[in-house]
């Protein structure tokens, strides 16, 4: 694990040797079926391999987080094309963010639009994005006038990445943007969350509890990291990151069971359950940050060195709270 991190360390691409690394070690694919290779972790389990990845790096956790998460649509495909996008590694990763336009053509179609926050954009072979619905030229409108929209897969070579990726930290998640145009693709290749078509629990997870879950456990685990790293004279200083640390791990693991139980009995996910690991997450996460905060003072000119691994983890971590997800 030390040639790992020396790897990892600060750098602004992953080595080919950490790629390697994580294609041996199937991370990519922790929520992907065994019957496709995967290795099918169930939520706790990887839950832990996310954790355990932030902890070594930053950087590391986040890219794995975000991509092993964007395979687990692999649930959400129909099973002949998961078939046929997963015959080969396959390594999804894209945007949530509805920037760009899908219009009907036929069967088919046209995606157009610039996307932000891919991350490990140079690592994917397939973009996943999400595009309002256009027809005859009109955007397309559900009862309560939001805009209607689908989610869609395309080949790596159909995208043009934008390499705009330029921040203090998490710098090899390579979280950049990208644009399509005039790309088409059948409708077979879109897919909808929350609609899934492969019977493994961990595809019966709403998808907004699974996105709150795997993205805590890397705040959770940079945190630990922070700690192991941080020497201070007076250790009575690192009582309240450890409180918080250990407060979080039991919020966090404590929900992925109850979602286990959940899934193991086809029971449906309430709003107020969803609102509770949500408001729980961001709490925590706030918590967190307060936290290092406020031990930051105290751990010498030496974290301040852009060269030394506390700073690295600092400033990891505050890119990472720049995540949408716990800020709304």
């Amino acid at each position: 694990m030390q040639q790992l991190k020396e790897w990892c360390s600060d750098a602004p691409v992953f080595r080919p040797e950490v790629l390697d690394w994580i294609a041996k070690e199937n991370l990519w694919n922790i929520w992907v079926p065994k019957t496709f290779k995967g290795r099918e972790m169930s939520l706790t389990e990887g839950l832990k391999q996310l954790q355990t990845l932030a902890r070594i790096d930053g950087s590391l956790g986040w890219t794995v987080t975000l991509c092993s998460g964007a395979n687990f649509f692999i649930g959400n495909l129909k099973p002949e094309v998961a078939k046929e996008l997963f015959a080969q590694p396959a390594i999804f990763g894209g945007s949530g963010g509805m920037f760009g336009t899908a219009e009907k053509e036929g069967s088919s179609y046209r995606l157009n639009g610039t996307w932000r926050y891919a991350t490990g954009a140079p690592y994917l072979t397939h973009f996943t994005l999400n595009a309002k619905i256009v027809e005859s030229g009109v955007e397309q409108v559900n009862e309560d006038c939001s805009p209607k929209f689908l989610s869609f897969v395309i080949p790596a070579s159909e995208v043009q990445i934008i390499n705009d990726w330029n921040t203090m930290g998490l710098k090899a998640s390579a979280t950049h943007s990208f644009e399509v145009k005039d790309v088409l693709v059948g409708e077979e290749y879109s897919f909808v969350y929350n609609q899934f078509h492969l019977p493994q629990p961990i595809f019966k997870t709403h998808f907004s509890v699974f996105a709150d879950l795997t993205l805590w456990v890397n705040y959770i685990g940079m945190a630990e990291h922070f700690l192991a790293e941080a020497q201070v004279k007076d250790e009575n200083r690192l009582t309240d990151l450890k409180s918080v640390i250990d407060a979080a791990n039991q919020q966090v693991y404590a929900f992925a069971q109850q979602v286990e139980n959940l899934t193991a009995q086809c029971n449906q996910f309430t709003e107020a359950f969803i609102q509770e690991v949500h408001q729980a997450a961001s709490a925590s996460v706030k918590n967190l940050s307060v936290a290092i905060i406020g031990l930051q003072p105290y751990l010498g000119v030496n974290a301040s060195r852009e060269n030394a691994v506390l700073n690295q983890i600092f400033r990891d971590y505050f890119t990472a709270t720049q995540h949408h997800i716990f800020t709304r």
